[in-house]
């Protein structure tokens, strides 16, 4: 019998006798051809070619089975590609579902690159884009057109962090379309915390990159299906090249061992470092969806089963161009860097024209400077020193 507790999935999924081949973990295999013993096991391989069986090194080995069927486990779908990253699984997951003279519904506060994708790529297909505020809830319904395919949600949104309401987002469009399929960058919930395919959501999808990966030295993207959209996610990214090599879906899989453990220390580091911040006389406002502070906190209280360690918190002041350079540069245990969701703690810093600037859908309604942490596995209290030394470089 499956465990229905997480612990024990992220433990054990994906760990059929077939991929251990007597051990512990998954094997690695690496190939591109694989070989046939005759004409018949041929000709099976192909009929099967999308089940699981040994094909050719595009279609997956071993390895890359483990982690699908381990991915399907713990979000509950029917099927999972895998992608060389989170953009290539954003990217590739709509692609799978649009053409010329289509149109897409996208959260106005999607990560940077989403964005971008659907205002450059789409668009030069022909494919029409409308931007939403993420707190919008049932009006959501008049935004939908005849010829809509899409309709994209991030909850919490990109650092800006406003959780939707999306079962009432979810209701209010189905109530129009059934056909419409929707998909959720789930990456900050790790497929886990919010379990997007109970939901009614066709396509769950995240930057494996984060916290599957859990130690910032691999790229990964997967997108967990439904039944009905499976087929067709499958064969169009099959089609369009998209893979990942058996070694990073190993790293992905062994990631997966320590994620509960792992994403319990960033919760409940993340959430005493939000909690000393809202007291700080610096800081305008929390950002981080367990604090009533951040927009949609009554979704996530109702929806999400936990946090992890990503925020943002907004400054009473924008700071100057040396006062920015001043704070980020001097930090001890804060690195600059983009991504998140490893070992250890990360800052980076939007002023409000920076961000308007790449979400003009969607203007922030704040003046201050926006610094966005990932709290990692480090002590807290070294970490909210880091941060009051910080705040003491410019005020």
């Amino acid at each position: 019998m499956t465990s229905k507790n997480i612990e024990t999935q992220l433990v054990n999924a994906g760990r059929k006798s077939r991929y251990l081949q007597g051990s512990v973990n998954p094997v690695i295999q690496r190939a591109s051809s694989l070989v046939f013993d005759s004409v018949q096991q041929k000709k099976h391989a192909t009929a099967n070619r999308a089940k699981g069986e040994l094909f050719y090194g595009r279609r997956g080995t071993l390895t890359h089975f483990a982690l699908q069927d381990a991915m399907c486990e713990l979000e509950g779908g029917a099927g999972c590609y895998l992608y060389p990253c989170g953009a290539a699984a954003v990217s590739n997951a709509i692609l799978a579902f649009v053409e010329s003279g289509d149109h897409v519904i996208m959260t106005g506060a999607a990560y940077e690159p989403t964005q971008d994708f659907c205002n450059i790529v789409l668009k030069g297909m022909g494919i029409e884009t409308t931007y939403y505020d993420p707190t919008i809830g049932a009006e959501i319904a008049e935004l939908v057109k005849p010829n809509t395919k899409v309709l994209f949600l991030e909850s919490p949104s990109s650092v800006t962090m406003e959780v939707q309401d999306i079962p009432g987002i979810v209701k209010a469009v189905r109530a129009v379309s059934e056909d419409i399929i929707i998909m959720i960058d789930n990456t900050w919930a790790a497929g886990i915390l919010f379990p997007a395919l109970e939901y009614g959501i066709d396509i769950s999808i995240q930057a494996g990159t984060k916290y599957i990966v859990g130690h910032s030295d691999a790229m990964l993207g997967t997108a967990v299906s439904n039944e009905r959209c499976w087929d067709r996610l499958r064969e169009r990214s099959y089609l369009m090249g998209q893979m990942v090599d058996a070694d990073t879906a190993y790293v992905a899989m062994r990631g997966l061992r320590t994620m509960g453990i792992r994403l319990a220390q960033h919760e409940k580091a993340s959430i005493e470092v939000a909690q000393w911040l809202s007291e700080r006389p610096e800081v305008a406002v929390v950002n981080h969806p367990a604090l009533p502070s951040c927009k949609g906190h009554e979704f996530y209280v109702r929806d999400f089963k936990g946090c992890n360690g990503l925020f943002s918190f907004v400054l009473n002041k924008k700071l100057t161009q040396e006062e920015l350079e001043a704070y980020l540069d001097n930090f001890e245990h804060f690195s600059m860097a983009y991504s998140w969701g490893g070992y250890e703690s990360l800052i980076l810093a939007n002023q409000p024209e920076e961000l308007n600037a790449i979400r003009p859908a969607n203007p922030v309604d704040f003046e201050g400077t926006l610094v966005r942490i990932h709290i990692g596995l480090e002590n807290v209290s070294d970490l909210i020193e880091d941060l009051e030394n910080g705040f003491k470089r410019v005020y």
